[in-house]
């Protein structure tokens, strides 16, 4: 097998299996954002990708696709049930966003955790090159680098976790903190979305472990008597923001953003939102705001239309589908009570659709509205800045998005505080130009200045820095 000097490992492999023309088999690149993300980083060193393949049961031999060599980890139907749908997304993911929903603790979803866990560690230290480097992404692989430690110490270990880290009120709650903490500690540098997160991560070992800590570093005692040194630090996570803006120049994506005003009956304002279909994303929140605005009488179907895509998440687990069902019955209900013949309160997409018909609907788009209750960063947010290159638009930002952090010249809200919103959406809707173009081209230049590129530069400099000290 062919090592590689960086090794990504991911829950999921940056690929689909989909079927040719011909009906072979095939793959191509998906268009999730943590691939999105790692693209450019990839793409500039000797590297290797390892992760599920995507379909239960799925055996498919490692290879080579646009440069990366993919290293597939094979999952049975009932660890993808218990690992990844049971403790990943209904213990680690509500637990991790201020359990907004109720994590479940089960000793079965723990075990196939650990068990799946170890499967990725093992397929990374097979494909890393002597004193390589890994990076290990997000909280289903929170394990991994302590797991690799033991089986390649020769090797630079990374961790990159994409969503929020819980305050320590919440975070005891887990039975089993403890593994967890030091399955994260196994990495020499530990990277979050913001500050709060790392701070909170730190008061975790502090409290469980007693290391101790000083600034960004972790001291961390080992069996022989010494210690070693991690850094726990934020790493703002960002977009590819030239593709963006290069997709707005598009002639054919342009006049598609107008047929889209048109399609919606060329009303004065359009609201977007663009989530998955999650309960962390406030969107019940946006739609009673919205609701209200419309029984309020504030604004008019035939001058302001709401545009919600809803792209599907996690069908198998009971909470989304629940959450679907209420979004609908929401969405019925506003259009029942206010549509006219001509026109509609909220269109709803709940579909997921290609970067270009994304980037035509932020063009069309007047107001974005981005109302998470909480989220690790929102890349929608700096997606929106990124295309309004005219400085027109205007960012509606909750205060619990990491992107909140960084783009301060957005309206930031409190998603709770319904009769906030309220008014900031109205604020919004009638913002002068003027005023749009100040704070659009802060926030521009935010999104210019700290792209992808520079998130991966910074994360692998530190790695490097590691690797130098230990060299030495």
């Amino acid at each position: 097998m062919p090592k590689a000097d960086l090794v990504v490992v991911a829950n999921r492999l940056p690929v689909d299996r989909i079927q040719d023309e011909s009906g072979q088999p095939a793959w191509r690149r998906s268009p999730g954002g943590l691939v999105t993300a790692l693209e450019q980083v990839m793409q500039k060193v000797d590297g290797a990708w390892v992760g599920w393949a995507g379909k239960p049961g799925l055996q498919v031999d490692p290879f080579d696709f646009d440069g990366t060599h993919l290293v597939p980890v094979e999952l049975s139907e009932e660890e993808l049930e218990d690992y990844y749908e049971g403790f990943a997304n209904g213990t680690i993911w509500p637990l991790y966003h201020d359990v907004i929903a109720t994590p479940v603790y089960k000793r079965r979803w723990w075990d196939a955790y650990v068990r799946v866990n170890r499967r990725f560690a093992e397929a990374a230290a097979e494909v890393v090159d002597e004193g390589g480097f890994v990076w290990v992404q997000d909280y289903q692989l929170q394990l991994v680098p302590q797991m690799l430690r033991e089986l390649r110490p020769d090797v630079i270990i990374g961790y990159f976790h994409h969503i929020p880290f819980p305050a320590y009120g919440l975070y005891a709650q887990l039975p089993w903190r403890r593994q967890v903490v030091e399955g994260l500690l196994g990495a020499d540098v530990i990277g979050f979305q913001r500050a709060a997160d790392a701070g909170n991560f730190q008061r975790s070992v502090r409290r469980i472990l007693r290391y101790g800590t000083k600034r960004e570093s972790i001291t961390i005692p080992q069996p022989d008597g010494t210690a070693r040194t991690a850094i726990a630090k934020p790493y703002p996570i960002s977009i590819d923001a030239q593709s963006f803006i290069e997709l707005a120049q598009d002639p054919a994506i342009r006049a598609r953003a107008v047929e889209i005003r048109e399609q919606l009956g060329n009303p004065s304002k359009i609201l977007l939102g663009v989530d998955r279909l999650d309960y962390t994303k406030g969107i019940r929140h946006r739609l009673k705001a919205f609701g209200e605005l419309l029984d309020d009488g504030r604004v008019e179907v035939g001058d302001v239309t709401l545009v919600q895509v809803a792209s599907p998440s996690r069908p198998g687990v009971e909470a989304y589908q629940e959450l679907r069902d209420e979004i609908e019955l929401t969405v019925g209900r506003i259009n029942g009570d206010y549509d006219t013949i001509h026109h509609t309160a909220i269109r709803y997409l709940h579909q997921g659709f290609p970067r270009e018909e994304m980037v035509a609907l932020y063009l069309a788009a007047d107001v974005m509205l981005v109302t998470a209750l909480r989220d690790g960063m929102n890349l929608v947010a700096k997606e929106y800045v990124a295309v309004h290159a005219d400085n027109r638009g205007v960012l509606v930002l909750s205060e619990f998005t990491g992107a909140a952090d960084e783009l301060t010249s957005a309206l930031l809200i409190n998603p709770h505080d319904i009769g906030g919103m309220k008014d900031t959406i109205m604020r919004a809707i009638e913002m002068p130009a003027a005023e749009q173009s100040r704070r659009m081209r802060s926030m521009r230049r935010r999104v210019l200045e700290n792209d992808v590129e520079r998130w991966g530069r910074r994360f692998l400099a530190d790695l490097e820095t590691f690797r130098d000290s230990r060299r030495r």
